[in-house]
């Protein structure tokens, strides 16, 4: 008798198991599987005919023909090329941004001077939140030292491989900006210090199809001459293009402001279809 019992239960015990194992791979496999978290919508953007050209989402910066967007330096604008006047300084764009995809695409100048190497062929740079240089330099053929070389987080992070192409020929970022996220406080003096990065800056990149930047922490801003630190900013900056006295060209500059959040929202186990 005991063992008709045992029996019996066992039975039971694996019909259980069965029916459970077939309703969850129901579930997944033959009925539709609910998250129960109400999204939002994502809006319908239209892409460009090619990858240069802005999605229709995007604040188009530059597009060959002035330099509207722009504040700063005197540079010049010709044939649908903006080059950068040396001496005339840095521009700056008159929106600010935070997290953000930038494309830029740009030249670098002939080498004239055959004593020019390092850092004084096709010096430039992208400046997120004017605060943090992605380099733009004349890398090919070009020794210097590797956080410095085009494709480098400057003085932070070499590039993964130096993909540049030959001086004049066109080349490609497509960046992808997270911004930091920062507590301030002040001292004794009134003056305002970064008590504490609650997110540091995450950046990727993208030069000539190749990721050269991968979701790298910047870790502070990109001074030549000291170690990197945090400064207080607003959450939204200017981006930046560098006059480093070199003739560097761009065109076909857009961007596209982006969450800079995965917060996913509470579930409220809402059926996805009405």
């Amino acid at each position: 008798m005991k063992r008709f019992v045992l029996a019996l239960m066992l039975g039971l015990g694996v019909a259980t198991f069965a029916s459970v194992a077939f309703a969850q791979d129901h579930e997944f496999r033959g009925g539709d599987f609910r998250m129960g978290i109400d999204w939002k919508e994502p809006p319908i953007v239209t892409p460009g005919e090619t990858p240069a050209d802005p999605p229709s989402d995007a604040i188009v910066l530059f597009d060959g023909s002035n330099l509207d967007e722009w504040n700063g330096g005197k540079w010049d604008v010709a044939d649908g090329v903006l080059t950068c006047k040396p001496g005339t300084g840095a521009i700056f764009t008159k929106k600010a941004f935070g997290s953000c995809q930038l494309h830029v695409e740009f030249a670098c100048p002939p080498v004239d001077d055959p004593n020019a190497r390092s850092q004084a062929r096709g010096n430039s740079g992208i400046f997120l939140m004017n605060h943090y240089e992605l380099q733009v330099l004349d890398s090919y053929e070009n020794e210097t030292y590797f956080e410095g070389q085009c494709g480098a987080i400057y003085k932070q992070f070499p590039p993964y491989v130096n993909c540049v192409k030959k001086p004049t020929e066109w080349q490609t970022y497509d960046i992808i900006f997270t911004r930091p996220i920062l507590r301030t406080e002040k001292d004794e003096n009134g003056n305002e210090f970064v008590a504490e990065v609650i997110r540091p800056a995450y950046i990727t990149v993208l030069l000539n199809g190749c990721v050269v930047q991968n979701h790298w922490a910047i870790q502070g801003d990109t001074f030549f001459h000291r170690t990197p630190q945090y400064q207080p900013h607003a959450d939204r900056e200017p981006i930046q293009i560098q006059d480093h006295n070199n003739k560097t060209q761009f065109r076909n500059i857009w961007v596209r402001e982006i969450p800079d959040s995965n917060v996913v929202p509470c579930q409220n186990h809402m059926n996805y279809y009405n």
